[in-house]
């Protein structure tokens, strides 16, 4: 089917409507990327001048011990050193001794320097 000259006709008188249709298109995507450009920017702003929530650090962390932590832990520890010399009293001679002279350094405790 071969185009008529009526068709051609026709068809130059609508190609600034079709021009003005893909210039708006053009147009309309820049537009919405600069919208969303504003809109990510916004957030971003919004995100660094707000307060935010801490996140869980995890089991890792340590928090400030107050004093009466750092004295309940004290008195835990030194229960636990107390039942601790109750075993090694309980246990073998053989075994005091070798763990005796294994902890203890042959000079601490032996000698006082006077010297000023």
């Amino acid at each position: 089917m071969a185009i008529q000259p009526i068709d051609l006709q026709t068809l130059f008188t609508q190609m600034d409507k079709v021009a003005k249709t893909q210039a708006a298109q053009r147009e309309g995507f820049a537009m919405q990327q600069a919208i969303q450009g504003e809109e990510i920017q916004r957030k971003k702003e919004e995100y660094i001048q707000s307060v935010n929530q801490t996140q869980d650090m995890g089991e890792g962390t340590q928090k400030v011990k107050d004093k009466g932590d750092r004295e309940q832990e004290g008195k835990r520890k030194k229960k636990e050193n107390q039942q601790g010399q109750e075993k090694a009293r309980d246990g073998n001679p053989e075994d005091e001794k070798t763990a005796a002279s294994f902890f203890r350094h042959p000079f601490m405790g032996r000698n006082i320097d006077i010297s000023l």
